[in-house]
């Protein structure tokens, strides 16, 4: 009699613990399924996010129905669950920078101060983002080198993003010499920039004096292009004002040292 009991209460275990595992899978299935839905729902947010979120949710469930199995069978899981949440603390101690990569990958993805295609300078490294991961962000240089930078430097340090805003202000200055015409100096200055037509007629361009310097007086240059632009137009604003300068005889002055010997 008692091993007939044993058998049934082994039996409807056995089923219990089936029909427990197969709701996990499935509740865990549904729960990736609807995460992953989210994410496609939300075009400013990484998949790569949702994917992580979907498979996180889905191996807890999993380990939780597990859990509800081996406590079915009489298996005493709080010594089990201690174990785990000793084994997972110090798995996290050893890979805590793994796992502060992870966490920063997490931020960069939700908070997006970048997106794939923007050139930005970040950790000290300026490229064009190739690819956002959970461990490392992927920057391709000027010179065309693959960068891999660990996501916790990149979230820590300073961004820039070049890309991010479609107009940039170019600012430049200029020196002449004191002996120069100011009045013409910056008239000439006006004239280069207005023709280019990479300017942005938006907005004003300033041509000032900013400075009276040892050996110079100083002119700043503001004007405003596409961010696109900028490189080109930066380059040849550069090259078109020394020419401009040539030919209206305003100097460009080196800087000077006035040496007195004292007689004996």
């Amino acid at each position: 009699m008692e091993f007939v009991l044993f058998s049934m209460t082994t039996f409807w275990n056995v089923v219990f613990a089936i029909l427990i595992l197969i709701a996990s899978w499935w509740i865990s299935g549904i729960a990736r399924h609807q995460i992953q839905s989210a994410g496609l729902r939300y075009e400013a947010l990484d998949d790569t996010l949702f994917n992580f979120l979907s498979s996180l949710a889905r191996y807890t469930i999993l380990a939780l129905g597990v859990i509800f199995v081996l406590n079915r069978f009489g298996i005493q899981t709080t010594s089990l669950v201690a174990i785990i949440g000793a084994a997972g603390l110090a798995i996290g101690l050893a890979f805590q920078g793994t796992l502060s990569n992870i966490a920063a990958g997490i931020m960069l993805m939700i908070f997006r101060p970048f997106k794939l295609g923007d050139y930005v300078e970040a950790a000290g490294i300026g490229g064009t983002v190739t690819d956002v991961k959970l461990f490392t962000t992927e920057l391709t240089t000027l010179d065309n080198l693959l960068t891999i930078v660990p996501n916790a430097q990149v979230w820590g340090s300073v961004i820039v993003n070049y890309s991010t805003l479609p107009e940039r202000r170019l600012s430049l200055v200029l020196s002449i010499s004191y002996e120069d015409d100011i009045n013409k100096a910056m008239s000439v200055v006006r004239q280069v920039v207005e023709a280019d037509e990479r300017v942005l007629t938006s907005k004003d361009v300033f041509v000032g004096v900013t400075n009276l310097g040892d050996s110079s007086v100083d002119l700043t240059l503001r004007a405003w292009c596409a961010s696109s632009d900028y490189f080109g137009f930066k380059c040849d604003m550069l090259q078109q004002l020394k020419q401009v300068f040539d030919e209206n005889d305003i100097t460009i002055p080196y800087p000077t040292q006035l040496v007195f010997k004292k007689a004996l």
